[in-house]
């Protein structure tokens, strides 16, 4: 498994690009101010960082003792993509509204939006963190 300095640095890395890409990206596709989406965007990293850390350590913890490995599927990548933001949703949304000043509705829309963006960052962004950062005991299980 992955040490917590490894889980620390994942965290850091995945939020940090995600934040240079969904501000510019959330001002445009919304016609909101930068500043505003920044703000949205460095809080919800924040949150999400945090959420980061807990759900990749019991998801792992899960995948040790079910399969003995933490070795990802890309099923399971899928499903570990989805899983975290469905998580993060449910936290956003409320915040979203009341810091835009819009409705639920709107909020959601947002949030879907960027849930769906991570989800597809997620996936690119895990698989290249794998690809440099590896861990020993994949050796061993991708050989067999």
């Amino acid at each position: 498994m992955r040490t917590s300095w490894d889980r620390v640095r994942h965290a850091l890395l995945f939020e940090v690009f995600g934040l240079i890409l969904v501000i510019p990206l959330g001002a445009l596709v919304f016609s909101m101010p930068m500043h505003d989406i920044g703000v949205v965007g460095v809080v919800s990293a924040t949150l999400a960082m945090v959420w980061n850390y807990v759900y990749n350590l019991i998801f792992d913890t899960v995948l040790q003792r079910m399969r003995g490995n933490t070795l990802k599927t890309v099923p399971l990548r899928i499903a570990h993509a989805v899983l975290f933001e469905v998580g993060l949703l449910i936290v956003l949304m409320p915040f979203i509204a009341w810091y835009l000043g819009i409705s639920l509705m709107h909020a959601l829309v947002m949030d879907i939006s960027f849930a769906l963006f991570y989800m597809g960052y997620a996936f690119v962004f895990n698989l290249g963190y794998d690809k440099v950062f590896p861990l020993p005991e994949w050796q061993s299980v991708e050989a067999s």
